[in-house]
């Protein structure tokens, strides 16, 4: 019983820790850093404003396409500095015939069908620009979005810089539009204290930049490209920095289903991830950098969602101990989860019933993230994700931004 003790007090230490733990200690690192003047600024050169590409790796977007080059082409800054770079292996509804149509829109296109990095990797040798910035057919960037990004690039120290990812919402929010919306709130605060910090640990594939010369071919069965470019930015000695001003903004998913579907898909690549950058996994080299990526994106694709299942028998054991009806501690916990996964029960229930209560969707969404880890583990185990772009239903766009 005492092994069970221990092993249930840990496993809920590390439970905590990464999903509030890592950040509670992260604002108060940044507060000590800041108090102690160890938090400084980058100013560089104000006049810095290079050449850039925006490089869209695209398969059947002729939906997105014309509100895409038009939003492009409304950014704050020169056009003459902004090369539109598109690239659409294996679209056959059109999209690279309607690009052709736009002026100054560059479009690679290629038949075969194989998976957004194999594009990627292609068309990267048509980037000519010292800055790439990379984008989804299915986002708006905020106006000012290539100026705030290009800003963080006068540090000669930044490789990368990611920006914000923005969910479209309604007031009378789906779960996953809802859910999704909040946990990205969360992520973004969480991003901008990692790279006061040193680094972001990962850049959002909606949005993000590289030095062209830092680009390395990335594995063509690879599922988060986004994630495998920046990391491995970040371990040639540079960091990947974040700024929210910089933001592409898309619906959310039309349900938890096809948010399901789009969170295997990411958990079943983040899982491959931890595989393919096990080399950052070690302290003693890549230091700070290895503190972040372990606390912030590992314990959560590996160990966090097996111990938020293990957890649940051990606590009813521990609790039956003392008395599952009694107000010892391990009773309250016990009845503590099953109140919380009532709660995304009935979140689920009621969402398929059209009848929403924001108040439950937190659980919801939280249960449906963890959930997706463990298939997403299946289907990396079995090998059977494609690398093809897959995309999920979004929701009808609205006005407001979350």
């Amino acid at each position: 019983m005492e092994f069970l003790k221990i092993f249930f007090w840990i496993s809920l230490f590390i439970i905590f820790y990464s999903y509030l733990g890592y950040g509670i200690l992260l604002f108060l690192i940044i507060k000590i850093r800041r108090i102690l003047g160890l938090s400084k600024n980058f100013e560089g050169n104000e006049d810095y404003e290079p050449e850039v590409t925006l490089f869209v790796s695209a398969f059947n977007e002729k939906d997105y396409l014309e509100q895409k080059v038009k939003n492009s082409k409304s950014l704050n800054y020169p056009q003459d500095k902004v090369t539109q770079i598109w690239v659409t292996d294996g679209s056959d509804d059109g999209t690279p015939e309607l690009l052709k149509k736009f002026d100054g829109v560059e479009v690679h296109h290629k038949d075969e069908r194989a998976g957004k990095i194999a594009a990627m990797n292609r068309g990267m040798a048509f980037v000519k620009t010292p800055i790439v910035i990379f984008s989804d057919a299915n986002t708006d960037l905020g106006k000012d979005s290539i100026r705030e990004i290009v800003s963080l690039f006068r540090n000669p120290k930044v490789g990368c810089v990611s920006g914000e990812k923005r969910i479209y919402s309604k007031d009378a929010d789906s779960a996953a539009g809802a859910g999704e919306g909040m946990y990205w709130k969360y992520e973004s605060q969480l991003k901008k204290w990692d790279a006061e910090l040193y680094s972001v640990v990962g850049a959002a594939g909606e949005l993000f930049a590289i030095r062209t010369e830092l680009w390395q071919e990335v594995e063509k069965d690879t599922l988060l490209d986004d994630f495998m470019i920046s990391l491995r930015v970040a371990m040639s000695g540079y960091t990947i920095q974040y700024n929210p001003e910089a933001y592409a903004i898309e619906t959310a998913s039309a349900n938890v289903k096809e948010e399901l579907k789009r969170k295997v898909r990411i958990s079943a690549g983040g899982i491959q991830s931890v595989v393919r950058l096990r080399a950052l996994l070690n302290f003693f080299k890549y230091g700070t950098l290895s503190f972040q990526y372990i606390s912030h994106r590992v314990l959560r694709w590996t160990l966090t969602p097996l111990l938020l299942f293990l957890i649940i028998p051990i606590n009813f054991v521990l609790a039956q101990n003392e008395g599952v009806l009694s107000f010892g501690l391990f009773s309250i916990l016990f009845w503590g989860q099953v109140l919380f996964y009532t709660a995304a029960l009935l979140g689920w229930f009621l969402e398929n019933r059209q009848i929403r209560l924001k108040a439950l969707f937190i659980p919801y969404y939280f249960f449906i993230m963890n959930l997706s880890v463990f298939l997403g583990f299946g289907r990396y185990i079995k090998g059977n994700q494609s690398v093809n772009w897959e995309r999920a239903k979004r929701d009808v766009q609205t006005e407001a931004v979350a």
